[in-house]
């Protein structure tokens, strides 16, 4: 029997290709254990301001492939470090790759996505939009698809011509999950109304087969979602001062209804911005904040405050919480049965360091943690053996299972 998890055959292979991996999950069976150590670091750039965002990988034939807020895209080997390639845009890359046989695809904040062989880094084609682009890149069938910054959802051929458009003049940093040909869940207008709403798109029919209405919310940001089974799973992060309130929903992914939703204040602790919301926002520039890990019949968020969450996926009661004396930097990857993310130290020099954060994730106990130079700004890439993740001190990491 073969089971299909990230993997194009029944051989398990050291690949991380798909955002948040198998639908949406952030879950891998590759299980890493201790001993664990920093296989190699690299930064790529020095700053006296912080990254506000250093979204993921993908990995591939043991090349990792990224893009950073400086403006270029490497291919780096992951045993050595080695620079295979790195191609240069105009703008800063914040969008989340994909990748086939032969090319990567990615967009740039100069409004353009770009395809690159993979093997020599050169230019195979470029498609120039209208805006900024910083989302997902998908690919589906023969099918890249993208959104700009309040523009379009753009559908284009493998070769780089464009095929259709939906409308989308509200959302940024648009992050979907497409399953099934379906894409959850995209923003988009309602084709009879015009009224701006998230949703379900079905890709063969050129339909939406259902909208969450968004109208008399105060929400800020909707995250990434993940399926298992029946039903969606998803955040939000709204404002009602002076709190953070944050939403966690299960829905039916076939009609959109709600089958539960459960509310929490944040708790940031003795993190004080200069205000809740400005710090909300700030975390808004991560295409998978509040993202969340899905493991048997729990569903864990790490959602920028102080408290990890898990709930019971089908009537969303919390099993268990973690309070930390930080607040979480990233979303959760589980490898096996331990979620791992990042934990943000002290913003004075000396103080309390950032850390990469490994807790159980039947009971939230923690295992081990490992201080890093800088906040890990979105959920770890596990790997084969590696740990792959970039900080807001503008390093690339590596971490390696020694044995």
């Amino acid at each position: 029997m073969c089971i299909l998890i990230l993997f194009s055959s029944c051989q398990l292979k050291e690949d991380w290709i798909k955002f948040r991996g198998h639908n949406g999950s952030g879950y891998t069976p590759n299980s890493i254990r201790p001993p664990i150590a920093v296989k190699w670091k690299l930064r790529l750039q020095v700053k006296e301001e912080p990254a506000k965002t250093f979204n993921p990988p993908i990995i591939m034939d043991k090349v990792i492939y990224f893009g950073s807020m400086d403006g270029n895209f490497y291919a780096l080997d992951v045993e050595t470090g080695y620079m295979k390639w790195v191609f240069r845009t105009k703008g800063g890359i914040n969008s989340i790759p994909t990748g086939d046989k032969n090319n990567v695809y990615f967009g740039s904040n100069d409004g353009t996505v770009y395809a690159v062989s993979r093997e020599t880094g050169e230019e195979v084609w470029q498609y120039k939009g209208e805006f900024t682009i910083q989302s997902t890149i998908v690919s589906y069938k023969d099918y890249i698809i993208f959104t700009e910054d309040m523009g379009s959802t753009v559908f284009l051929s493998k070769d780089g011509n464009i095929r259709f458009t939906l409308e989308n003049n509200v959302w940024m940093r648009n992050a979907f999950l497409e399953y099934q040909g379906v894409l959850y869940v995209i923003p988009g207008a309602s084709l009879d109304t015009g009224i701006h709403r998230l949703g379900a798109y079905d890709v063969s029919s050129n339909k939406y087969l259902w909208f969450l209405d968004t109208d008399n919310l105060k929400t800020v940001w909707y995250s990434f979602g993940a399926i298992r089974g029946d039903y969606l799973h998803y955040s939000t992060a709204s404002y009602y001062h002076p709190d953070i309130v944050f939403d966690y929903y299960a829905l039916n992914k076939t009609n959109g209804k709600i089958n539960w939703v459960s509310q929490h204040v944040a708790d940031l602790g003795g993190y004080i911005p200069d205000s809740p919301l400005s710090y909300l926002y700030s975390t808004t520039d991560i295409i998978d904040y509040m993202a969340p890990g899905l493991w048997n019949d729990l569903v864990i968020y790490t959602s920028g405050d102080t408290i990890v969450r898990a709930f019971r996926a089908r009537n969303g009661s919390l099993v268990w919480q973690k309070r930390f004396d930080h607040v979480t930097s990233s979303s959760p990857t589980i490898a096996g049965d331990r979620v791992y993310f990042g934990l943000r130290g002290d913003a004075v020099p000396g103080g309390e360091p950032a850390k990469l954060v490994c807790l159980s994730a039947s009971s939230g106990i923690q295992a081990w943690e490992l201080d890093i130079d800088g906040a890990i700004l979105a959920g770890p890439v596990i790997s084969g053996k590696w740990i792959v993740f970039g900080t807001d001190q503008y390093y690339f990491y590596v971490l390696e299972e020694l044995f």
